[in-house]
């Protein structure tokens, strides 16, 4: 499954993004999945919530795909 963000700034961080998705339901809860090591950014484990995703990123999140993409 994979699903696509539209972002109006020049990027988005990791844990906003894993909400805006619906991937989780909380920021709390982002924390902990992004720091068990469940996320991955391009193809790599990625232990920073605070990550910035930007134009043409993939994150992954239990078999879900994540696409970030500009709105303009």
């Amino acid at each position: 499954m994979s699903d696509i963000i539209l972002i109006k700034s020049e990027y988005i961080k990791l844990d906003s993004a894993l909400k805006k998705a619906g991937y989780v339901s909380t920021g709390g809860h982002a924390k902990i999945v992004i720091q068990n090591g469940e996320v991955k950014v391009n193809g790599e484990v990625c232990y920073m919530r605070g990550k910035k995703l930007k134009n043409g990123d993939i994150a992954e999140f239990e078999k879900k795909t994540l696409f970030i993409k500009n709105a303009y």
